[in-house]
């Protein structure tokens, strides 16, 4: 008998090969250290991509290391990252959460989640103040440590809900487990790219008020679909 496990999967698989025209013309993300792509991920949250990108690089120049910014008055880095949603609690967020990882790893390189189990990593940066799932999954998959989890924002969030992958009371965490639970071959690469396509997906077409069900290449695969 065929199982709810094996569904899945090669739904996941289908949807990954549907979607991929939607990066036509996208360059790849760049893989940074696993503290750069915590620093850009945790200031990221609902704010477009370049402006949260635009941030990152101001607080680079400005600062120049992780460690320099776990030395800086979150008040000047409030003032950096000022175009970004609630930039004075990340900026908050960020300073402590530094702060924290300075005192357990004074070179700020994070190479060692790279031999941790996969949920004990995930477990180990969630401790920071604003780190949840989807900054911690970021952290250790788009990162070059290159770890198989899927990251999962509220526009991936919706598109799985929608599909009926997972349940309307589902939330990031349980996205991400579901589908890496779902596909035990995949690597980073795989992962990384389902996250840009669902992202994009949600961006384009799933969006949340109005759905353009339409221009869905999944629509056939939808229940929430509009006719």
């Amino acid at each position: 008998m065929q199982s709810l496990f094996d569904f899945t999967t090669r739904d996941v698989l289908r949807w990954h090969q549907l979607l991929l025209p939607m990066l036509a013309g996208i360059e790849p993300l760049p893989r940074r250290k696993p503290i750069g792509q915590l620093v850009k991920s945790l200031i990221s949250g609902r704010t477009r991509d370049p402006v949260s990108l635009a941030a990152y690089h101001r607080l680079r120049a400005r600062f120049g290391s992780a460690r320099c910014i776990a030395g800086a008055d979150p008040h000047v880095v409030t003032q950096v990252i000022a175009d970004v949603t609630f930039a004075p609690e990340k900026a908050e967020w960020l300073v402590t959460a530094l702060r924290m990882i300075g005192r357990e790893r004074p070179d700020f390189c994070l190479d060692f989640l790279g031999g941790y189990a996969l949920g004990d990593a995930l477990a180990w940066l969630e401790r920071l103040p604003g780190v949840g799932r989807k900054v911690a999954a970021a952290t250790l998959n788009a990162s070059t440590l290159r770890r198989p989890v899927l990251i999962v924002d509220g526009h991936v969030l919706r598109v799985l809900v929608r599909l009926g992958f997972v349940t309307t009371r589902s939330d990031a965490q349980a996205a991400s487990e579901a589908v890496t639970a779902a596909m035990p071959d995949w690597d980073a690469d795989d992962f990384l790219t389902l996250h840009m396509l669902l992202k994009r997906l949600g961006q384009v077409a799933c969006r949340p008020d109005t759905p353009i069900c339409g221009d869905c290449p999944l629509r056939r695969d939808c229940p929430s679909a509009r006719d």
